[in-house]
């Protein structure tokens, strides 16, 4: 028994690695385990009936070559099963028996959650939009009453509903006014978390206790939203901190109902056309990747370190964060003495107060039109009058980031907005964003003229309809907003916002216009005309000097006849590897082919020495060829379904 079980192992694992090796692909256990297991199975019975049948008919014949012929019908069949099990459940898509009870678990939480959240939106009375009704948003009562029950959904959904509502809250592109009004509204303020949860949190993130790294740790928090806490410590070196903690147990929440918002924006799609117009797949999808960064503190605390070192201006400061303390659940990091903006303003004259909002403003342009990383939710909440006067930018949560490009069109914009082009503006503006297949330019050109007759003469006071009204006209004209030039303009709707309640009258265009004027403009001066041309001809000096005997050699190789263009074809290594892909499976079909037709041939001769009574050679070596053809054709087929799903 145990020598036929050792037997057994050693075939099915003969087996397996056999199949895996001629079909050239790895396979996951389980599914290489079964077709080895049929393999097996098949050996025997197949075996029986050509060798027996050869035994018993003609008994001086040998049965070695019948017997590797059965060997390979039953590799053939445990490689049949791979293929057919590759093409009806690809590899990676079923998860394994640990991540399956897993899975399971998590799809019952997320299935009762769901559940939950549905009953909300029901109740609220959003049920006909999910099932495929467009809301109608003609009449301002209809979509006052449903932005209401949209915000009141949201607010009993939770800290990730309520996150959605306030990014919503920020998109004049995607949303009437009624709806940016109600989503104003989402106050992200909840009940503290009892200190017992979270010293856990912090000593499980110092990894020792709290009295080890802090000298005094206020055990009341300083204030309580719904995905951290704030309290006031100070370190053993007697510096005052700040330290924000992240509420116990958030985490799994969070990735629940994301996964959750998810498929309600893809059913959405799926079923409006107001959701496919409004691209709300990839809402989602950027705004899942907000707030997953937004829950890992060590993102906050490199964007406030990278946010503070782009900011030259002493008048504006942010908290130094301490690393060495901080972690993925909490941050500690300088405290700054001071009052939120909106409470301390009040004690300000009218000329302070518009030194500050000019200070604020410019602080931003910079950070977004030269450094590219700005501060993207600068709130009146996330502002602090400090007691010399200065401002604090707090909770770096929300950091947008541009690249040379963007930052480079958005300079083109504002110096179009300034010069009052309208062409300028459009061209500028279809850098910012996907150019869309068909484009009327010119009726772009005359949107983007009557929003400047509208908001940029002089005497009209810019408010949020300006930038309400810009997105609006990109959507009109079917241009999609990136996320990083969406975070720029929802930056500057809400400073503006912030800088009209702390000085009114502000006049926000005309100050961007002379921060274009002042730190954009080409230089003007004859010295500074002088300079820049001796900086760009010392670059440009090596390629002079080159130029002569390079057009020399074009010009005598054409004279000659001599004159060549070198080009190399597949120079990636990538298309390489797909052209040798390629390449390899035509070669394997051909051969595979061409065995297959050799077999039919030959297993048609009657001709040739007798095997047995019933057998000659030929078809025995056209059975083997048959088998060989099967093979090449499998590995084929297998290389096409694992291809297709990698695509």
């Amino acid at each position: 028994m145990t020598a036929l079980a050792v037997t057994a192992v050693v075939m099915i694992a003969a087996f397996a690695l056999a199949a895996r090796r001629l079909l050239g692909l790895r396979f996951g256990r389980v599914r290489t385990l079964l077709g080895a297991v049929l393999a097996v199975m098949l050996a025997g019975p197949v075996s029986q009936v050509l060798v027996g049948s050869v035994a018993r008919n003609q008994p001086g014949i040998t049965p070695l070559w019948f017997l590797l012929l059965a060997f390979a019908c039953a590799l053939l069949g445990s490689m049949v099963f791979l293929v057919i099990a590759e093409a009806l459940v690809p590899s990676g898509s079923v998860p394994g028996p640990v991540q399956a009870v897993g899975a399971l678990r998590r799809r019952v939480g997320r299935s009762r959650r769901y559940l939950r959240i549905t009953r909300i939106l029901v109740r609220h009375g959003l049920g006909p939009y999910l099932r495929g009704r467009d809301p109608d948003l003609d009449a301002p009562s209809s979509r006052a009453r449903l932005a209401r029950s949209l915000r009141r959904a949201l607010d009993e959904g939770g800290v990730t509903f309520v996150k959605l509502g306030q990014v919503l809250s920020t998109r004049g592109d995607l949303l009437p006014p009624e709806f940016l009004d109600e989503l104003r509204l989402l106050q992200d303020q909840v009940e503290p978390a009892p200190w017992a949860e979270i010293e856990r949190v912090v000593t499980g993130e110092l990894g020792g206790p709290v009295e080890e790294s802090f000298a005094s740790f206020e055990r009341e928090p300083l204030a309580a939203a719904s995905i951290a806490q704030v309290h006031l410590a100070r370190l053993r070196s007697g510096e005052e901190v700040v330290v924000k903690v992240q509420r116990p147990g958030i985490a799994p929440v969070v990735e629940r109902d994301l996964d959750i918002v998810a498929r309600l924006a893809r059913t959405a799609e799926r079923r409006t056309r107001w959701a496919r117009g409004a691209g709300l797949g990839d809402l989602a999808r950027g705004f899942a990747e907000a707030l997953r960064e937004e829950l890992d503190f060590r993102v906050e605390a490199a964007n406030m370190a990278a946010v503070a070192a782009s900011s030259k201006d002493p008048a504006v400061r942010a908290p130094v964060p301490y690393p060495r303390l901080s972690g993925r659940r909490m941050l500690v990091m300088e405290r700054l003495h001071g009052v939120p903006l909106a409470a301390g303003q009040d004690g300000l004259g009218a000329a302070e107060r518009e030194e500050i909002a000019r200070t604020l403003l410019h602080t931003l342009l910079e950070q977004i039109l030269l450094n590219g990383v700005f501060h993207a939710d600068p709130h009146p909440g996330n502002v602090m009058l400090l007691s010399d006067r200065s401002v604090a930018l707090l909770d770096y949560g929300s950091v947008g980031r541009l690249d040379g490009a963007l930052r480079a069109a958005l300079q083109r914009l504002l110096a179009a907005l300034d010069r009052a082009d309208p062409a300028g503006v459009g061209d500028a503006l279809l850098e910012l964003v996907p150019r869309p297949d068909e484009i009327d330019e010119r009726e772009l050109e005359r949107a983007i003229g009557r929003f400047m007759a509208r908001h940029l003469i002089p005497g009209v006071a810019p408010d949020s309809r300006m930038f309400g009204d810009l997105f609006r006209m990109v959507f009109a004209h079917g241009l999609s907003v990136p996320p990083e030039v969406a975070a720029v303009f929802r930056a500057l709707g809400t400073v503006e916002g912030t800088l009209t309640r702390l000085a009114p009258g502000f006049d926000i265009v005309r100050e961007a216009r002379d921060f274009a004027g002042r730190r954009l403009a080409p230089p003007g001066g004859r010295e500074e005309i002088r300079t820049a041309v001796v900086q760009e001809a010392v670059r440009l000096l090596p390629l002079l000097r080159r130029l002569p005997r390079s057009v020399d050699r074009i010009v005598g190789a054409a004279e000659s006849g001599r004159f060549s263009v070198n080009v190399r074809l597949f120079a990636d290594p990538r298309d390489r590897r797909h052209v040798t892909g390629l390449l390899h499976q035509a070669l394997l079909t051909v051969l595979a082919a061409t065995a297959g037709l050799m077999a039919v041939l030959l297993l048609g001769s009657e001709s040739g020495p007798r095997v047995t009574a019933a057998v000659t050679l030929y078809q025995l070596i056209g059975y083997n060829l048959l088998v060989v053809s099967a093979v090449l054709a499998l590995r084929v087929l297998v290389a096409v379904f694992r291809e297709r799903r990698e695509d």
